[in-house]
């Protein structure tokens, strides 16, 4: 055990960073307050407050659409987890082909570089109608006709696009000199990227992925355009019948209350990143 004690001087240091902290907190505390009620105060006091609160704010048809806002919301739930892994693979098998060097490869690089430049540059939505409404308009067979699938496809074709320039990103990150002692150990091309290029690359690009997939969250509401009965189709639905937009911000609070959580431990997580690099850990 050390004997070892804080100096006077250390203790006092420790007191004046402590006074600090606490007068940081209870100005940020007293700032976002003032900020807030402000803002509060503005809204509710504008001359068509009673008439905006009637049409976005109105608890009874809150009640009232509730369910059926929710039943259409699980469908976003569904599209989001089933696409979510797929787009993981699709990604990184793009972002391979990206990075390819082997003159076989050639075409396959190209097709990738092809795919991700034409599909960036198509608006989401569109795909959406596009394959939802084309694809079984071409009344092929062995193919199914399902709205709900095609809009998925989209869904997935545009994510991957962006979520395999994320991977690229993190492969070319790699400093070359970690490729060329995996190729001094003797291991192939595959083999190094297996096992020292993917898991570094992948371990870097975390904190943008999960930027993407909370954009993908709020991006299945893209299906209610071709008919899909989700929760905006349900809320659209309902406040046409009723003159009333507040199943909308029933809708709006459904997937603010899925996204927040994965926002927040996405900035956890670059945050705790970025604190080991700056420790060398990484």
């Amino acid at each position: 055990m050390s004997d070892w004690q804080p100096s006077a001087r250390e203790l006092e240091r420790r007191e004046v960073r402590r006074t600090l902290r606490r007068r940081g907190v209870l100005v940020a505390t007293g700032a976002t307050v003032v900020l807030v009620g402000a803002l509060a105060v503005g809204v509710l006091s504008s001359p068509g407050w009673p008439r905006v609160q009637a049409l976005f704010f109105d608890g009874f048809h809150a009640r009232e659409s509730f369910d059926e806002v929710a039943k259409g919301f699980w469908i976003n739930v569904q599209l989001f987890l089933i696409c979510q892994p797929i787009i993981l693979v699709f990604a990184l098998a793009v972002a391979l082909a990206r990075t390819a060097r082997s003159p076989w490869l050639v075409p396959l690089r190209l097709l990738a570089v092809v795919y991700t430049d034409v599909v960036r540059g198509i608006p989401t939505l569109l795909l959406v109608a596009l394959l939802a409404f084309g694809v079984p308009a071409l009344e092929l067979q062995g193919l199914t006709t399902s709205l709900l699938f095609w809009a998925g496809v989209a869904l997935v074709m545009s994510y991957v696009a962006y979520v395999a320039e994320v991977f690229r990103a993190g492969i070319d990150s790699i400093h070359p000199s970690q490729v060329n002692s995996a190729s001094a150990l003797g291991l192939s091309r595959a083999q190094t990227l297996r096992f020292v290029v993917v898991p570094q690359a992948v371990r870097r690009v975390v904190p943008p992925l999960l930027n993407d997939f909370v954009s993908l969250q709020k991006d299945t509401a893209l299906v209610s355009s071709v008919g899909i009965l989700d929760a905006l189709y349900a809320a659209r639905n309902y406040g046409g019948y009723n003159f009333n937009y507040t199943p909308i911000v029933v809708a709006a609070c459904f997937f603010i209350v899925m996204t927040v959580p994965l926002a927040r431990y996405t900035d956890w997580l670059q945050r705790r990143w970025l604190e080991r690099e700056r420790a060398g850990a990484l």
